[in-house]
Parts: C-alpha cells; sequence; structure tokens
C-alpha cells in the first residue's frame, strides 16, 4: 500500500509517501536515517517523551553509521525506553521530501520487555518519560493522521504474528 500525505511539522510542510514492506530489502539499498518502533509490552503500547520537542511518540531515532535499520531500532528502543526487543518486523518506510532533500525512516513492530525500570534516556537524554498505553488511546499523544492510522492498524495486526 502507498499513501502520499502533506504533513505540517514544526513550522514546515513535507510531502510524505508511505510504503507498506516487508523485509529491508524493499528499500532497495536506499540509506535509512530514522527509525520508530510501535513497540508492545503484553497489550500496551511503548510512548515515549521527547522534552525538547515536547511531545509523545513511539521510540525511535537516527541511524548510526553501519547500522541497518534493524540494529537503530532496537538500539534506539533501548535506549529511549529501557526495553529489550524480543521480535521485530517491519511496517513500512516513509520518503520525507524536504525540498531537494529526500529523507527514509522506517516503521516497525517490535515486542518488548524492561530490563529494569525507565531512569533516564541512555542516548542524548531527550526523553523523559515513558508511558505504557492502550493501543485504542494512542491518538490522544500523537495523531498522524492517515499514515499514523495506517501504520497503527498494521501494527496491531502484525504483532499478533509475532
Amino acid at each position: 500500500m502507498q499513501i502520499k500525505s502533506i504533513i505540517d511539522s514544526q513550522g514546515k510542510r513535507f510531502e510524505v509517501i508511505y510504503r507498506d514492506m516487508e523485509s529491508e530489502s524493499d528499500l532497495g539499498g536506499r540509506k535509512v536515517q530514522g527509525v520508530h518502533g510501535y513497540c508492545f509490552y503484553g497489550d500496551k503500547l511503548v510512548i515515549v517523551y521527547a522534552g525538547k520537542k515536547d511531545s509523545w511518540t513511539p521510540p525511535g531515532g537516527g541511524v548510526e553509521p553501519g547500522e541497518t535499520a534493524e540494529q537503530a531500532t532496537i538500539r534506539e528502543v533501548h535506549e529511549e525506553s529501557n526495553m529489550k526487543v524480543l521480535k521485530h518486523a517491519f511496517i513500512g518506510y516513509q520518503e520525507i521530501y524536504e525540498g531537494d532533500e529526500v529523507k527514509i525512516q522506517t516503521r516497525s513492530v517490535c515486542t518488548v520487555e524492561p530490563y529494569g525500570e525507565f531512569v533516564k534516556d541512555l542516548g542524548d537524554d531527550d526523553i523523559t518519560e515513558i508511558r505504557l498505553i492502550d493501543p485504542a488511546d494512542y491518538k490522544k499523544y500523537f495523531d498522524w493522521k492517515e499514515i499514523g492510522d495506517h501504520i497503527m492498524q498494521r501494527a496491531l495486526e502484525m504483532k499478533k504474528k509475532l
């Protein structure tokens, strides 16, 4: 499935094209800059609060040199939530057009368990809180419109198969 959308974020407007994917090979060798993991601990969705951006989001962030998108997702989930990824599957990817630049970001579904209590963001200290919420309530925290609705529906369906 492909969804095109215009997103207004942080005072900028972006064209976004989302596509479902099954594996990293669906990216055709394109470099991934960002990842987000729709992580489930039991029946609860893990979300994190990014203080600098004053927003809730699924755990995620940038891809470091030499990392695959899956490795980056596992690392970011650990750094931002102190959770261990038990199972991982790709949901899809987005092409985000900003002027002449195109950024690729993946979306994944994961099952997780805590390493221990969340104390702080192990990466850049931006994440100040985590919550485990009912997935039906995600729009109370973040609303990524049609693309976000599709990703959440697909995450819930794929979680059952993990």
